[in-house]
């Protein structure tokens, strides 16, 4: 019967509107869902260190003055100093101290402590993430290198191989992606036996596409097989090396490194994911990894609350249909509890772009009564003051009515995922146009 009415509700939208577009389309840049742990840089050439895999010499600091001291030691007037993120661009990226770039060349300690007390503590803005930035709270000073040569190098899962496939490209120190749209030929691609590993032969045709010849080729393909060990023993989904290089002395290097990791693999990495740098995830992100709950935060002010991804979807479609904006994908699942629709609340209403929430629960194998338990619950803990707008169907529906009807709450109840959108859009331009016109409104459950 609910397959039914949604269904006809589907037909009337407009031939323009994919809900998956739309999800894709509104995902901010550095807000995404937790399914690969990342990790910082210099905890990424700790790895590859305990592997064999040559890295530039050097320490990772969290003060000035440990900073200065790591640049004294190397005795070099080769320097580089970069600030520590989880985000890519940070060579054209911008301090809010008004510094210009995270990645800098320096000639002495006491330079490197000049940039050091200018990242740190700061917010570096780039590209990836976001207008927000990310806080630096530690950098790496390492040795400088002249380079004679740089490529790219990569293992990942590849879902068209059904397994690991190594990449590689000739044109390293940029953006692959670049490469790639603009130079497809210049990515090489081998896929790898998962259990057996690259052989000899495939990491030799590959150093050899990459540029090196002779020992150095040699260099990078025992190099190659260190990373092959790290992706396999630490159940990695990406390790990646951009530029490899190779130095006016003819020495090869790793020189950066980026690692992502199978959060399933977490009950037998448990030392590597304690490295999980929670100060880098947007707080609503943490929670929503606390409480096991499908998250991801979008532009809009709408907050919804679904369980299950397709109806999650669906109800953002229709939100848009009616001329809304979903303010987040959340799925709390099949089996949530009832402290997990009350942490799911929580996210919503800590998000200061969310002006209404939107419940909508088909009851399968969540129960509508659990959901209407964690609402009472929700809005007793948090003081609930914005709009809520809930839509139940299925499993334990009439005992979920009488709960929230005892409750004494005044939530907008609806009958049918149409009346739900409405509902939560209306609502949301009211407050909209309340906020335009310089007007207070206040919404408190029970009203």
């Amino acid at each position: 019967m609910f397959l039914s009415k949604l269904f006809s509700k589907l037909v009337p939208f407009k031939p323009t509107t994919n809900h998956s577009a739309i999800f894709l389309n509104n995902l901010k840049p550095g807000f995404k869902q937790v399914r690969n742990l990342s990790i910082h840089e210099y905890q990424s050439q700790q790895i590859m260190r305990e592997y064999g895999v040559r890295t530039p010499a050097g320490s990772v600091a969290a003060t000035p003055d440990e900073a200065e001291k790591i640049a004294e030691a190397l005795a070099s007037q080769d320097l580089i100093i970069k600030a520590q993120i989880l985000a890519g661009g940070r060579g054209l990226g911008a301090f809010d101290s008004g510094l210009k770039g995270g990645i800098h060349n320096c000639h002495s300690p006491k330079e490197v402590r000049y940039f050091a007390e200018k990242m740190l503590g700061h917010k570096l803005i780039t590209k990836q993430t976001g207008p927000g930035g990310k806080l630096v709270s530690k950098v790496l000073v390492a040795r400088r290198y002249y380079i004679r040569r740089e490529a790219y190098f990569g293992i990942l899962l590849d879902r068209q191989f059904q397994g690991p496939v190594m990449i590689g490209s000739s044109r390293g120190g940029v953006e692959i992606e670049k490469v790639a749209a603009e130079h497809p030929d210049a990515i090489i691609k081998q896929p790898i036996d998962a259990e057996k590993g690259p052989t000899n032969e495939q990491t030799e045709k590959m150093a050899v596409a990459l540029g090196f010849q002779g020992e150095q080729a040699k260099d990078v393909q025992s190099q190659m097989s260190g990373l092959w060990k790290i992706f396999k023993e630490r159940d990695a989904t990406l390790v990646e090396v951009n530029p490899l290089i190779e130095t006016n002395q003819g020495e090869v290097y790793c020189l950066d490194a980026k690692f992502n990791f199978d959060d399933n693999a977490s009950f037998r990495q448990r030392e590597l994911f304690e490295q999980r740098d929670m100060s880098q995830m947007d707080n609503r992100d943490v929670e929503a990894q606390k409480a096991d709950i499908t998250y991801i935060g979008l532009d809009g002010n709408i907050g919804c609350l679904v369980n299950g991804a397709g109806l999650a979807m669906a109800t953002m479609d229709i939100i848009k249909l009616y001329g809304g904006d979903p303010a987040n994908f959340l799925d709390i699942g099949g089996g949530a509890s009832q402290e997990q629709v009350t942490a799911a609340i929580r996210i919503l209403n800590n998000d200061p772009k969310v002006k209404v929430i939107l419940i909508n629960i088909f009851g399968g194998i969540m129960r509508c009564d659990i959901i209407a338990l964690g609402v009472i619950q929700a809005v007793k803990e948090l003081s609930l003051k914005i709009p809520l707008v809930v839509r139940l169907e299925g499993t334990n529906l009439e005992a979920a009515k009488r709960i929230l009807n005892d409750s004494g709450l005044r939530v907008m109840t609806a009958d049918d995922l149409d009346d739900a959108a409405l509902k939560a859009v209306k609502a949301a331009q009211i407050i909209e146009l309340a906020n335009q016109a310089k007007l207070q409104i206040s919404f408190e459950l029970p009203l």
